[in-house]
């Protein structure tokens, strides 16, 4: 898989931005703050309908601007296909692919995988259990894009549940027959979500295991499980292979947590089972990465979970782009050699840099020079036709929004 052109326009920094690609490496270089990040995040947001640095879609809309527009030509397995994303203030975002407008932005999943590496993914070990959740649910989408559904269904049942907890707490009239329906809802979806999340762990053990070893000989071993107060513990061991029946065991077992928990739930107002509480265990021997490891062992963690990512999505028939965005200059000799020898190996690699220097041999290729100098409007090389101004509306009225369809 590769991208054989990019389009931007009102993105970020950028009123207009449109790039021929290759494959193989290709460095873009220029100093920081000219918008170098900005291009691999709006590949990244046509790969997972979310950014790796903010939350929400206003701050990718440029200054002054009322919307976005992302385009990309992919290329996958000799077939061309074009999409585009437009992000709007106000009102739901609109995707086309191939020109024609679909129902929904996150039918757009699974036309462009990307693997990234940033700065940022530090916080995979040392961040909040948010962030991890999120590393597990992109994965499981670029695997099965359809879990994107799911996980919209989700967290809508989530948000309805926790608002009749809110009310119920506080009312001794509450309808509590309504929370049994909100239970099924909220089990059933779960129940699919944790079922892929089980699985996709399971997989990604093995992976992990060897980037880990491969960027830190010295160091402990490491591992990934899976952490869930609601689950028992022999459905969380990484080396269980998952069962075709698990949604429907998984679906009875979060039935029974949700009535041992109402009461406390009630209580305080919150859903207290499910996998928006869950959690990634990265331990290094017996001991957790979180807290306990050091900044080179938190720095190999982070880096061997992307490896095992892209060796993932590489095992399952897909060959993702590799985004680097300037990491080399984070890393030791060790980890810069280990990790450029496998975007070497990749169809396309696409690395940002300040300065040609943290560039490793192995990925110099074709450069394009980011500056803000010249004209305003075209501050990269390869131009191509510019987009139109706006998407026409979607082929069906449905309401539809990129924050709503992916939780984060």
């Amino acid at each position: 898989m590769h991208i054989r052109a990019l389009t931007l326009r009102d993105f970020r920094s950028w009123e207009q931005a449109e790039i021929e690609l290759s494959t193989g490496p290709t460095v873009f270089l220029g100093a920081n703050g000219n918008g170098k990040t900005n291009l691999l995040e709006a590949l990244g947001y046509l790969s997972n309908l979310g950014s790796h640095r903010v939350s929400a879609d206003a701050p990718l809309i440029r200054s002054g601007a009322d919307r976005a527009r992302i385009g990309a030509n992919v290329v996958n397995l000799g077939r061309e296909l074009r999409v585009d994303i437009e992000l709007n203030r106000g009102v739901a975002n609109r995707a086309q692919i191939n020109r024609s407008p679909v129902r929904r932005p996150r039918e757009i999943l699974g036309i462009l995988h990307t693997v990234l590496f940033a700065p940022e993914d530090l916080a995979l070990v040392r961040g909040d259990p948010g962030e991890r959740r999120r590393f597990l649910d992109e994965l499981c989408t670029a695997r099965r894009p359809g879990l994107a559904g799911v996980r919209a269904d989700y967290d809508r049942v989530l948000r309805q549940r926790s608002a009749l907890l809110k009310t119920a707490g506080r009312s001794a009239r509450a309808d509590l027959n309504t929370l049994d329906v909100w239970d099924g809802h909220l089990a059933a979806h779960a129940s699919v979500l944790l079922a892929e999340r089980l699985s996709l762990v399971h997989e990604l053990h093995p992976h992990l295991v060897r980037a880990y070893a491969a960027l830190a000989p010295e160091s402990r071993p490491a591992a990934v499980g899976y952490r869930s107060g609601a689950l028992p513990a022999e459905l969380l061991d990484p080396d269980r292979v998952p069962e075709p029946d698990d949604p429907a065991m998984l679906e009875e077992i979060l039935l029974r947590e949700l009535v041992a928990a109402r009461s406390k739930e009630l209580e305080r107002g919150i859903c207290l089972v499910g996998p928006h509480r869950d959690d990634l265990d990265l331990m290094l021997g017996a001991t957790p990465a979180k807290g306990f490891a050091s900044h080179g062992e938190s720095w190999s963690f982070a880096l061997a979970l992307r490896l095992a990512a892209f060796e993932l999505l590489r095992a399952g028939g897909t060959e993702p782009v590799l985004l680097l965005d300037d990491v080399f200059a984070e890393l030791d000799r060790r980890r810069r050699t280990a990790l450029a020898a496998v975007a070497a190996a990749a169809e396309q690699v696409l690395v940002t840099a300040a300065v040609p220097e943290d560039v490793p041999a192995e990925l110099v290729g074709n450069t394009v020079r980011v500056t803000t100098t010249g004209d305003p409007e075209h501050r990269v090389s390869g131009l191509l036709p510019a987009p139109p101004e706006s998407l026409p509306p979607p082929a069906a009225d449905l309401p539809e929004t990129v924050a709503g369809d992916l939780p984060g």
